[in-house]
């Protein structure tokens, strides 16, 4: 059976490389996709102008952005962790 939960807002796995920055910023992916799928649902069904629709995927855009940039993901995307002695 399948749980609402898992109905509502479907989760994928992830297949990238494993560190918490990626996993991190996957989950924030696609939560982003979730919430840009319901506005533009609802902006479809015209319980939301065009502008509004806009206005707050542009602003969930803007955030996924900041916590790209602060999570430094895809800095260095040809860099080996074994030589990156900080790590």
């Amino acid at each position: 059976m399948v749980n609402q939960s898992d109905f509502l807002y479907p989760r994928s796995r992830y297949y990238g490389k494993v560190k918490p920055e990626n996993l991190i910023f996957n989950a924030n992916l696609q939560e982003f996709a979730q919430r840009v799928s319901y506005i533009c649902n609802l902006e479809t069904a015209g319980k939301m102008s065009p502008e509004e629709s806009y206005k707050q995927i542009h602003a969930l855009w803007k955030d996924l952005k900041r916590t790209k940039k602060q999570l430094g993901v895809g800095e260095n995307p040809f860099q080996d962790d074994s030589e990156n002695p900080s790590i």
